[in-house]
């Protein structure tokens, strides 16, 4: 009787131990980091980049969309190039804050001569202050989507 008993309790134990040890060693996808949206990201110094992309209707007059969280207590500016077209924008970030662009509820940051494929991609190349810089492969989209026929410069 101890031994059939045993054996239950060694059976339970391995069927408790089989259903939930694979999530023990199995890859856990939800520890990548990834873009959630259509756009891109970037981290630079202290500022964390988000959701970078360009809205145009015709690929020559573009409006950036970004996001920049300064994570540090220092005011930090963020020198945004478009590395083809050779124009280059700053950004003031206080410390601690985060600025958004491009939205419908703020200013636009207008890109006159982007010179860009809608659906390509443009090469933006982003500094902060002694940081190494980055380059990063920004997508170029036009207003067919709801979410963004609002942004179209």
């Amino acid at each position: 009787m101890k031994a059939r008993l045993a054996a239950s309790a060694a059976l339970a134990l391995g069927i408790a131990l089989g259903g939930s040890g694979c999530a023990m060693l199995t890859y856990q996808a939800t520890t990548e980091k990834y873009d959630a949206s259509d756009g891109v990201s970037a981290d630079v110094g202290a500022l964390d980049v988000r959701n970078v992309l360009v809205v145009s209707d015709d690929g020559e007059e573009g409006n950036l969309v970004l996001s920049v969280t300064n994570t540090s207590t220092d005011d930090e500016t963020l020198s945004v190039q478009f590395v083809d077209e050779g124009d280059t924008f700053e950004i003031d970030v206080d410390g601690g804050e985060t600025v958004s662009l491009g939205t419908a509820e703020e200013e636009p940051l207008l890109i006159e001569n982007l010179d860009a494929e809608v659906g390509g991609l443009v090469a933006v190349y982003l500094q902060a202050g002694s940081a190494e810089g980055v380059e990063i492969q920004v997508p170029v989209l036009d207003g067919r989507l709801p979410e963004y026929e609002d942004l179209v410069p």
